[in-house]
């Protein structure tokens, strides 16, 4: 690596001009392990308790860089992981101790936002089978110390039963309208399900399983977070006005900008998970070295796959071994090769792994032929198809700016997927965007049928879908395991099957891009007896 010692090159860095910026001199840091207030344990039931508070604190993100201001669980960015086993109940206080003023601009035109406080705040368990009063619903928000809340508020502790397979799942806020801004100021962490099975698979653990959080940043000349508020558009629009797209000009992993990880030759297991607003990545690893997959979103796949690279939409989680037994003395630097339509060429560059000749012990871990065996939905067991169209209109209120749309209607429309308990229900997801759109469908997963291109004729005079499942192209080779995010490609169908078979009650589903979220891409979803 570059030689960085020299103290003056502090006042050659400008962070709002990536270029100044010195790569690699930052090491990796490991998400903190969240710890339970208490805990009770006897012969029938063990409960185990959670207070974590949502605070504003400074943040480095680079070595050479101020302090920046960002709002994260416990003060931390990324926030503490919480680790979990599969069936034992965990309670979580999510406190809003943040100030009254958001630091980042905040469009009042968008829903939610016009009457409101500035600052409110909702934890949403993303990935989680859970009952709805604890999913997080986007107008369950409260704000500092429960002063006003949303008329959807039901509780101040939320319940985890973690009935549901073992799964990199992570948490973050959802408060209605401004989710983007809350994201990006730091709200979210790892939430990992452990499992009997996953135990006796003999994966990499301890030291050698890693959680990636990969986040795209902006930053002001001064250090502190920047969120354009489109004080110059081309187009007359109300100032702050929220963007259709944000695309940051750096990279952050685990909180820190382009950083390094020294590893031993042998294999490492990361977590990987985008948590960006927009910015999707295509990843690899620039000598060509491998990685080799064993989950999705929502756990293990039946059989580890090989990929050389891997599309990765925002809130896309990927359970991925690396193998760097071959590469000692090497430098392997993980890279994007989909900068997208930021214009810095800077985003390419992910992080950077420093391989060592020595392995402080044997390693013993294995990459398991089979990881988990689980039985595929059959789409004749489905009850109900629904066809689901995402397009865009003209904002009737403000000229010149867009509303991205599900089915044609705000969040604000009557529930339209109304979904009955027990029932396994086919989505064909109709994308008429230029551009590819991450869907979550929240409380269940879900498997991905297959991708058509399509045209008028492939539809009915109602608008629904002519499924025929022949036609289908195959997911992708890193897509076949159970997934609670989909890509979306344009001008083609997505079809995805899905079984809603615990909770009832008021839920939602929406497009992960947080700006199309924040501007009527969501809808309520309510599953009934």
């Amino acid at each position: 690596m570059k030689d960085y010692s020299d103290n003056t090159i502090e006042t050659r860095i400008d962070p709002s001009k990536p270029e100044t910026i010195p790569k690699f001199v930052d090491s990796l840091p490991k998400p903190l392990i969240a710890r339970p207030a208490e805990g009770k344990e006897d012969s029938s039931c063990r409960e185990i308790f959670y207070n974590i508070s949502m605070k504003e604190k400074k943040h480095k993100f680079h070595r050479y860089f101020p302090p920046t201001t960002i709002w994260g669980y416990n003060g931390m960015y990324p926030g503490p992981t919480i680790e979990v086993e599969k069936d034992v109940p965990v309670k979580v206080k999510w406190q809003n101790r943040l100030p009254d003023k958001h630091f980042l601009p905040i469009d009042r035109t968008l829903h939610g936002t016009m009457n409101t406080p500035d600052v409110r705040t909702v934890v949403h368990l993303h990935g989680a089978n859970v009952s709805s009063h604890s999913d997080g619903h986007p107008d369950a928000w409260y704000t500092n110390n429960c002063g006003k809340v949303g008329y959807a508020f039901k509780r101040k502790v939320y319940e985890y039963t973690n009935h549901q397979p073992a799964a990199t799942m992570w948490y973050h806020d959802h408060a209605v309208g401004i989710t983007r801004l809350n994201v990006y100021a730091g709200l979210a962490g790892f939430y990992l399900i452990r499992d009997e099975l996953e135990k006796r698979l003999n994966l990499p653990c301890g030291d050698y399983e890693i959680p990636l959080l990969i986040q795209d940043k902006t930053f002001n000349p001064d250090g502190s977070l920047h969120y354009p508020d489109n004080a110059t558009p081309e187009v007359p629009a109300p100032i702050p006005s929220t963007p259709s797209f944000f695309f940051g000009n750096t990279i952050v992993v685990n909180g820190k900008l382009w950083p390094y990880l020294k590893v031993e030759p042998r294999k490492y297991r990361f977590r990987m998970l985008n948590g960006s607003n927009t910015r999707a990545y295509n990843l690899q690893l620039d000598n060509g070295a491998v990685f080799h997959q064993i989950g999705t979103d929502l756990g293990l796949l039946q059989h580890p796959v090989t990929i050389e690279s891997f599309a990765f939409e925002p809130a896309e989680r990927m359970d991925l071994i690396i193998d760097f037994s071959k590469y000692k003395g090497k430098e392997i630097t993980l890279i994007n090769t989909n900068p997208g339509a930021s214009g810095s060429p800077h985003t390419d560059v992910i992080m950077k792994f420093i391989v060592g000749y020595e392995c402080e012990s044997k390693d013993r871990s294995e990459i398991p032929h089979e990881l988990y065996p689980y039985h595929h939905l059959d789409a004749a067991r489905a009850t109900k198809e629904r066809t689901m169209t995402l397009a865009s209109k003209p904002d009737p209120h403000y000229e010149g700016r867009v509303l991205h749309l599900l089915n044609d209607s705000m969040w604000s429309d009557p529930c339209t997927e109304i979904v009955k308990k027990d029932s396994v229900e086919i989505w064909h997801i109709r994308n008429t965007f230029f551009v590819p759109h991450p869907i979550h469908v929240h409380l269940v997963n879900f498997e991905i049928l297959g991708r058509k291109t399509v045209t008028d004729k492939d539809f009915d005079r109602d608008g629904n879908y002519i499924f025929k499942p022949e036609t289908l192209e195959k997911p992708l080779p890193f897509e076949t395991g159970l997934k609670d995010v989909v890509r979306t490609e344009p001008n083609q169908v997505t079809s995805i099957i899905m079984h809603f078979k615990e909770h009832v009650g008021d839920y939602v589903w929406h497009c992960h891009i947080l700006e199309h979220e924040d501007n009527d891409m969501m809808r309520p979803l309510k599953v009934i007896e």
